[in-house]
């Protein structure tokens, strides 16, 4: 297929080369440049600009976008018109070109939509899955998974270096395995499974000395680990 690649952040710079890799003609296009005469044209901006994008896009092709959490009817009035979003980060491929074999990868939209996104997805290695109800959800879940481990690392690392571990010794490559086996594990064998710690024992006298620890040094982190402690004991 013939693709017009409507955006060049990290994640079309990422799929760019796959695209091609995988047999397929890409075009990059910017806002104001003649409109390629494309098979496919595929968003990849930001989620505040998609909707304008698309009522600016001449119609013809199959219109997609790359949003986790926008509906394919922000797209009107184009038809067919869908969405494909890979489960997956994407940092840039000057950091990291994460392998795509085997992510999943969520569509959406018209039915020649759907079979588009279906199609680029399972050329780049990917598995495609339907996301027929509320995006937002979905997108949350995205969120949850994808960007809050990262958040809670940081503030872990944070709290080592609190407790006195020095820069030298990376208080994050020290919790790494830590995190590592623990998402292994939720996954081989269920979070409820996986869950371990005080929260999970009953101990509350040491889930009280985090308390009070971090009432006294880190206060802003009180309501989080309260949060995540009793989520944590719903599930352990």
């Amino acid at each position: 297929m013939h693709l017009a690649l409507l955006g060049m952040g990290r994640l079309a710079r990422t799929l760019a080369p796959l695209l091609e890799g995988a047999g397929h003609r890409v075009t990059p296009w910017r806002r104001g440049d003649p409109q390629p005469q494309a098979q496919v044209c595929l968003i990849t901006v930001s989620d505040d600009a998609v909707a304008d994008l698309a009522a600016w896009l001449e119609p013809g092709p199959v219109v997609l976008h790359t949003s986790g959490g926008l509906d394919h009817r922000v797209l009107r009035p184009h038809r067919p018109a869908g969405s494909l979003h890979p489960l997956q980060t994407f940092p840039g491929p000057e950091l990291n070109s994460p392998p795509l074999q085997g992510v999943p990868a969520a569509v959406a939209g018209d039915p020649r939509a759907i079979q588009v996104a279906t199609t680029l997805a399972e050329d780049l290695g990917m598995r495609p899955f339907l996301v027929p109800g509320d995006r937002r959800l979905y997108h949350a879940a995205c969120v949850l998974a994808g960007n809050f481990p990262t958040v809670l690392l940081a503030e872990a690392a944070r709290l080592l270096a609190s407790a006195g571990i020095s820069e030298q010794d990376d208080p994050i490559s020290l919790l790494l395995p830590l995190v590592r086996t623990s998402i292994q594990n939720a996954g081989e064998h269920g979070p409820e499974a996986a869950i371990t710690g005080p929260a999970a024992r009953g101990d509350q006298a040491t889930i009280q000395a985090h308390l009070d620890a971090l009432a006294a040094t880190h206060p802003e982190l009180l309501p989080l680990y309260a949060a995540l402690t009793d989520r944590a004991r719903s599930r352990g």
